[in-house]
């Protein structure tokens, strides 16, 4: 084998390295198997088998995503071992939000020489991701192409699929007008808004170790913080309350995201104040000398993912998030719009400029 790869090596793609990978990491994809899963990793492709007596008329729901530029603070940090998680939340929640059940993981790994070390340590972040989510980790491949990628560098892409009933999927069509938003906690930025943040992070003079002021954790810390995956907590409300509307706050922060669901008739009301906004986001807002529309419309702002239902259950949805160990809180409610209003309508505190 040495002697038949020999001038691949020395174009610079090591056949060796990706073997040893695929052996280092199999024990650890197969920690994620769970009942469908009929293939093992290393063949052409990962075979799934739908239970189908679970299922009155199941519906595929996919979805693919990455961790932008996340994944650069990643390298300049060298820390690795959770963005694998960030790559898996990014796409599971994606589907979630229609109320998908996540059945299988894909993921992709390229870089410019590979380091099996370093690729190791991040499938094992996809594989605890994976766990999280309760899906399989069902394939994926690594791509080692030299000249691309600088030394030392690395991209990732996911894909996940899950399945609902047709007559289940969540779509935002029920939202009508005195329904209640509620939000759920973000465990930071999660994986948006990050080529601004590096930005700020630059200007600031901090390192990695540096403590975030006025809060109690570290740079790295708070901004590598992996995102939430909320896979088993919604699950849980699904089984036993009517949710209207599910919104995964990513790119484009409150204003981008929750208008995905509404009606054309009606608004989105949130109140500004109405959850504990984390220190992190606090640092950013003043070291970057941005307003709170301009931090809503890039960042989480603490709240990770909505959900939108009926008032009169909205106290026990909330409770029954509390005792799933959720920060929760009603954010806000569903109105009639006004002509030629947004979608979502944000108000402030007279002290919250």
């Amino acid at each position: 084998m040495a002697d038949r790869s020999a001038a691949y090596k020395a174009a610079g793609v090591d056949i060796d390295a990706g073997n040893s990978l695929v052996s280092r990491i199999k024990s650890i994809v197969a920690g994620t198997y769970g009942k469908g899963v009929v293939s093992d990793i290393g063949g052409f492709g990962g075979l799934f088998k739908l239970d189908s007596g679970a299922y009155t008329e199941p519906v595929l729901v996919s979805s693919t995503d990455g961790v932008g530029t996340k994944l650069k603070l990643a390298h300049d940090f060298a820390r690795h071992d959770t963005i694998g998680i960030d790559l898996v939340a990014m796409c599971v929640n994606d589907i979630l939000v229609q109320g998908a059940k996540p059945l299988f993981f894909l993921d992709y790994f390229a870089t410019g020489k590979l380091s099996v070390d370093l690729a190791a340590t991040v499938v094992s972040g996809i594989a605890d991701g994976c766990k999280e989510a309760g899906c399989a980790l069902l394939g994926g491949e690594t791509a080692e192409m030299p000249g691309f990628y600088p030394d030392g560098m690395y991209d990732l892409a996911g894909f996940s699929v899950g399945i609902v009933d047709n007559a289940k999927i969540i779509d935002g069509s029920s939202i009508g007008v005195g329904d209640a938003v509620i939000g759920i906690e973000a465990s930071g930025p999660h994986s948006n808004g990050y080529s601004l943040i590096r930005k700020i992070l630059a200007e600031s003079g901090l390192g990695p170790d540096d403590p975030i002021p006025h809060a109690d954790k570290t740079v790295a810390e708070a901004l590598l913080a992996p995102t939430r995956i909320y896979v088993k907590t919604v699950l849980n409300l699904l089984r036993d309350f009517d949710i209207k509307g599910m919104v995964h706050i990513t790119g484009g922060g409150f204003y981008d995201n929750v208008n995905r669901i509404l009606p054309k008739g009606v608004a989105a009301h949130i109140r500004f104040g109405s959850w504990e906004v984390p220190q992190v986001f606090e640092w950013l807002k003043t070291e970057g000398r941005l307003t709170w529309p301009e931090m809503l419309q890039i960042f989480n702002c603490g709240i990770g993912f909505m959900l939108v239902v009926a008032p009169e259950i909205a106290g026990d949805v909330v409770q029954r998030l509390k005792a799933l160990h959720e920060y929760a809180r009603v954010i806000g409610q569903i109105e009639i719009r006004k002509d030629g209003a947004e979608q979502v309508e944000v108000t402030f505190p007279a002290e919250r400029p």
